[in-house]
């Protein structure tokens, strides 16, 4: 197979999953070849492969499969590749529809609500905002968000009114926020599940670290296995179905009367899940690919 993976350059050194995607691929003698948007330059045509361009040269041959892993942080830019890519007919994990989708919280939480899974109590902010509404509509402290963000970042606990209309006011820049319920039951810890091709292949326990209420691993926060039950494996599976993705990272939260769907991650990161798990994370990937491409190991 003739993989791609289109990934910030910015960020390539300190990869763990591209480090670890490459090690495996060597391991299975595939052949993965890892792009940054800033590679490219499309034009719309009836040119093929030729409508691509790599570093100023026109494309002549089309991957088996191209794995995105810029999640929240893609651009339009990398959408429109991702696109063209499948107008052409390359099977791209995920696709640019569903990727758009989850990478704004607010889309997704109401796609989600729409088709029964419980999520947090979740507004868009309005601005100014009507602290007045927000007292009314929630219970403090709220957790405030950027629509668009990852790795725990863009995320602030509010404990009361005044801190809300300070924050929102501090950062005032931001056009889209949101507020959400804060949900008591699971401060501190959340669950990821990771999703690959309509499965779930394992579960997660995130603690938060010190001094903060958030359960990145990337934030500092410990993880452990934990047990992937018919309850979690549903809503995780269920909710990725929904928002359309093949490959997806699943939080859910612990609730009083069970869970809730936090955020549903297009490109989530291994690392932590790796740990926990001891699952092969690459390796899972190449053996899905090879199911889903019809491509006999070698």
């Amino acid at each position: 197979m003739n993989i791609w993976i289109l990934f910030k350059k910015e960020y390539l050194n300190e990869s763990h999953s591209m480090r670890r995607f490459c090690e495996e691929a060597a391991l299975q003698n595939l052949t993965v070849s890892i792009y940054s948007p800033d590679d490219f330059d499309i034009v719309a045509n009836d040119e093929g492969a030729r409508s691509i361009h790599i570093k100023g040269k026109p494309l002549h041959d089309l991957p088996d499969c191209v794995i995105p892993r810029m999640g929240a942080g893609t651009t339009y830019f990398a959408l429109a590749i991702i696109r063209q890519l499948e107008n052409l007919g390359v099977y791209c994990l995920n696709g640019s529809e569903s990727i758009d989708l989850a990478k704004d919280k607010l889309a997704s939480l109401q796609e989600l609500a729409v088709n029964n899974v419980k999520i947090p109590k979740t507004m868009l902010a309005k601005m100014p905002v009507d602290t007045k509404f927000v007292s009314k509509e929630f219970h403090f402290p709220v957790v405030l968000k950027r629509i668009s963000g990852s790795q725990g970042k863009g995320i602030v606990l509010c404990k009361s009114k005044e801190q809300l209309y300070d924050t929102i006011e501090l950062i005032d820049t931001e056009p889209n926020l949101i507020i959400q319920e804060y949900i008591k039951a699971s401060r501190g810890k959340d669950i990821r599940v990771f999703v690959l091709g309509g499965r779930a292949i394992g579960a997660m326990l995130r603690k938060a670290g010190k001094n903060t209420f958030k359960a990145n691993f990337s934030k500092g926060g410990t993880v452990e296995n934990f047990p992937l039950t018919p309850e979690l494996e549903w809503l995780a599976v269920e909710s990725a179905r929904i928002i359309g993705l093949e490959c997806a990272g699943v939080d859910i939260l612990f609730d009083k009367s069970g869970y809730v769907v936090c955020e549903v991650n297009s490109s989530p990161g291994f690392k932590g899940f790796e740990q926990a798990t001891g699952i092969n994370i690459p390796k899972v990937f190449y053996d899905f690919l090879r199911v889903r491409l019809g491509v006999s190991a070698a």
